[in-house]
């Protein structure tokens, strides 16, 4: 599969999106390793969980209720989560304050024991982000799903993209601009896309040295209205 310049996709999506200023204005932010290591083990399980939530659901709902997510998982400390009582999530189960999921509310505990062994060998979660490297996201993506609960799926790239990691997501509009340059072959989801956009995205970035984040929404701005 030959590898288009990304100077192309540039161009594509500001004709799209009507100039390069209105890309540009799009782009998302990208936390440093400092800002990463300084952000909570608290705040991660809480993205994390908010991710879950909205997967297949209203997004601006689970946004809406969220001060509510908030107090009933009382910040969301992972030492206190990772051996909650069983009644507890029972509890939750019948809180008017969350969307009542008990399978997603299930994986508040085993999300919060990933961060809590990750962060004691690493010092920290956000220091275990900080040190992955951004060109093998894939392998960081199987980890997630390896370790933590629900997070095989898309929910894990929306997580890493919410909390600053710089790294792709396999968005609707991503892989039908992949599959479209001939990138992508394999089934969305699958560890072959994952490798493949990975490979696409390492060239484009030692090509442009433009951050994976904003290599991505580039392209996926050049698909849809």
């Amino acid at each position: 599969m030959e590898l288009p310049p990304f100077s192309k996709i540039f161009d594509f999506a500001c004709h799209h999106k009507g100039g390069e200023a209105a890309v540009r204005a799009g782009l998302p932010s990208i936390a440093d390793a400092g800002e990463l290591e300084a952000l909570g083990d608290d705040r991660y399980l809480s993205e994390i969980t908010r991710c879950i939530f909205k997967a297949g659901f209203v997004w601006r709902i689970i946004e809406r209720k969220w001060p509510g997510f908030e107090a009933a998982f009382e910040g969301f400390v992972p030492l206190y989560w990772q051996q909650v009582p069983p009644e507890v999530l029972e509890d939750l189960a019948q809180d008017e304050r969350i969307v009542r999921n008990m399978q997603k509310i299930r994986t508040v505990p085993e999300n919060a024991r990933m961060i809590v062994e990750a962060s004691k060998q690493h010092d920290g979660f956000g220091r275990f982000l900080a040190q992955w490297p951004h060109n093998d996201q894939a392998g960081l993506l199987v980890w997630l799903k390896k370790h933590g609960d629900r997070l095989g799926g898309a929910s894990a790239q929306y997580f890493l993209r919410r909390v600053g990691w710089d790294g792709f997501i396999l968005s609707t509009d991503v892989v039908t601009a992949l599959k479209r340059e001939g990138l992508l072959d394999a089934t969305p989801g699958s560890k072959k896309a994952l490798t493949q956009a990975q490979n696409a995205f390492n060239a484009w970035h030692q090509e442009t040295s433009m951050p994976y984040s904003h290599l991505s929404r580039i392209l996926s701005f050049t698909v849809g209205d």
